[in-house]
């Protein structure tokens, strides 16, 4: 979800005495959550919308836009996943301003991925490291927060590894029709939040003249926002996305 927040930038630089006035500087954040991770991180929306209001306060800022990722499941770690952090990076390019969020986290646990942002020559800015981390140290945190997810990773493994060697089974093999439910179940969990994800942009193409699915998909191959599986829009998966996120009609059953 993307919300503009208005024009909160000074209208007159030189004050009411004619004298120069510091007007607060334009961010735009994004801020994500998960369904998997939330909890885990322990930053919610509000959590995250606290943190980078209390920074902008603090370091003479202003939130000028804000972009909100609702995503699960894998392959979260692309840009093509992230409709809205793609957004929020072409929101900052057009203000020329960073884009703070409120962990370092809330972009990725991925180095190759933050890598990767850094190389958008957009800004960033982390509200729990201060404004003077630069992406070198942000690169170092990056490192170390996945250093720490492949040590935890490799102590789990061992520990199944551990558990089978002394004979206990692992696993349920007796819920197969009750798991490949949940998996489609998962899956359609996946389409939903992709498609409340990328909905926003869709409808601020529309609002700007594109009235057709076919120019509406033009529009975001043209922004490189990606279809869910990584390729190219066409006029009928923007049907697609829009009939999904048109509200069904409730049944009452007599």
């Amino acid at each position: 979800m993307s919300r503009s927040l208005g024009n909160r930038l000074c209208d007159n630089p030189m004050g009411s005495h004619g004298v120069v006035a510091t007007c607060p500087r334009p961010l735009v954040a994004y801020l994500r959550v998960s369904t998997d991770k939330q909890g885990r991180s322990g930053l919610g929306i509000e959590a995250q919308r606290t943190a980078v209001l209390a920074f902008a306060e603090t370091n003479g800022f202003t939130i000028v836009a804000e972009h909100q990722e609702h995503e699960t499941g894998k392959g979260a770690d692309a840009l093509e996943r992230r409709p809205q952090l793609a957004a929020a990076l072409a929101s900052a390019r057009k203000l020329r301003c960073p884009v703070i969020v409120a962990k370092l986290d809330r972009l990725s646990r991925d180095v190759a991925f933050i890598a990767g942002l850094m190389a958008q020559r957009v800004p960033f800015l982390v509200a729990e490291l201060g404004e003077n981390a630069d992406p070198f140290m942000l690169h170092i945190y990056a490192a170390l927060a996945e250093q720490e997810r492949r040590l935890i990773a490799a102590r789990t493994k061992a520990a199944m590894a551990g558990l089978k060697a002394r004979g206990v089974r692992l696993g349920n093999r007796t819920n197969l029709a009750e798991a490949s439910a949940k998996g489609a179940s998962v899956n359609r969990a996946d389409a939903d939040a992709f498609a409340a994800n990328v909905l926003p942009v869709i409808e601020s193409i529309r609002a700007a003249g594109a009235g057709s699915h076919r120019a509406i998909a033009t529009e975001l191959n043209a922004r490189r926002i990606e279809t869910a599986r990584g390729g190219a829009w066409s006029a009928v998966q923007v049907g697609r996305i829009l009939t999904r996120s048109t509200p069904k009609p409730h049944v009452f059953h007599v």
